[in-house]
């Protein structure tokens, strides 16, 4: 299992965003990263500086949103519909999508499913429950 550090996730983002940003070739998954950066342009200074990327702390508590970990969230969203893993939530998001008729506004509403499986798995210490993280997207797609 691939388990990257802090430091190469923020290495990994902020190269592929210099690699667009020169017009240099990019690795697939550093273009399916840059496609969900172009849609944050929030984060664009935070991007372009690897050595305070590294460097910075984001905490819950004073209001800062981890730009990494937001963009980690795409890619894993992105990932899970391509493999359809687990199963049923490339369906689940496909309807999502439909509804909200914006694949990036559909991702953020699952990664608001995502976050509160995850943390329910980690509060209880029971595996992820892959059925109850679809049925919290397909809850969002229908109302």
């Amino acid at each position: 299992m691939f388990a990257p550090s802090q430091e190469q996730v923020r290495r990994f983002f902020c190269e592929a965003w210099s690699k667009h940003l020169s017009s240099l070739p990019l690795t697939p998954l550093e273009a399916q990263a840059v496609d969900w950066m172009v849609l944050h342009p929030e984060y664009h200074d935070e991007l372009s500086d690897v050595d305070a990327a590294i460097a910075r702390q984001y905490s819950v508590e004073g209001g800062q949103t981890n730009p990494f970990l937001h963009l980690s969230m795409h890619l894993s969203i992105t990932e899970q519909v391509s493999i359809d893993q687990p199963r049923g939530i490339k369906a689940a998001v496909d309807k999502l999508v439909q509804r909200r008729a914006s694949l990036h506004e559909a991702h953020h509403e699952v990664m608001e499913a995502l976050g509160e499986m995850v943390w329910e798995s980690q509060r209880s210490g029971l595996p992820f429950d892959g059925q109850g993280y679809i049925d919290r997207v397909m809850m969002r797609a229908t109302r």
